[in-house]
């Protein structure tokens, strides 16, 4: 029997707290180990060593961004994923630049909420397609006329990439392609060089801008 993911929840609204909690725990497979309401109460969390993951809001006292930095240089094993409402630029890149393995708006419903706390749970990161986008528009700013490096792929590189900008595992880029797992991260590691990007969800946006400009 799978055990089940461990997760505290920091939000400095105590109904929020309870409904994500509860939405979980009717969902199965999730075992609430903590709440609190202020960067310290994340931080005492993170070091009780309890949670598998740390689901923190931007907006607490204390400053949901500071507690992550402060959590990741400290415990860079932690995962945390920044569960707001915050849909600015900079909350995102700095959120990501600081180590967190997701971000997730307010607005998601609890099934899918789920399966990304399984997905970061198993080592995936995840950032809100909503907001992909916009972010890739700052990233990519200076070079705005500059056409995406996308041509240096291969054409099994280019498939990879495509699947991996809709959101598949490696797992379930393999199984698609009918390929083993480890070939499908040696690709991908190929494709992040390439393209001179420093993970999966910057390779991915780079594709998502790709898609609009065709």
């Amino acid at each position: 029997m799978t055990a089940p993911i461990r997760i505290a929840i920091v939000d400095d609204h105590p109904l929020f707290r309870e409904g994500v909690a509860r939405s979980l725990g009717e969902i199965g497979g999730f075992e609430l180990v903590g709440e609190g309401a202020s960067a310290d109460d994340a931080e005492r969390l993170a070091r009780s060593g309890t949670p598998d993951i740390l689901l923190l809001d931007i907006s607490m006292p204390g400053g949901g961004l500071n507690a992550l930095t402060s959590i990741l240089a400290a415990m860079p094993e932690q995962k945390i994923v920044m569960l707001t409402v915050s849909e600015t630029n900079a909350d995102v890149a700095q959120a990501l630049k600081a180590g967190a393995r997701g971000y997730v708006l307010k607005g998601v419903g609890s099934k899918s909420l789920a399966e990304i706390l399984r997905d970061v749970a198993n080592g995936q990161s995840y950032v809100s397609p909503a907001l992909s986008a916009r972010l890739l528009s700052d990233l990519l700013q200076p070079a705005a006329r500059k056409p995406a490096p996308l041509s240096r792929l291969t054409g099994r590189e280019t498939e990879i990439l495509k699947l991996v900008a809709e959101g598949l595992s490696n797992k379930e880029v393999a199984a698609r392609l009918s390929l083993q797992e480890k070939t499908v991260k040696h690709h991908m590691t190929k494709v992040l060089t390439k393209l001179n990007v420093r993970n999966r969800t910057e390779a991915a946006l780079l594709m998502h801008e790709a898609r609009e400009r065709q």
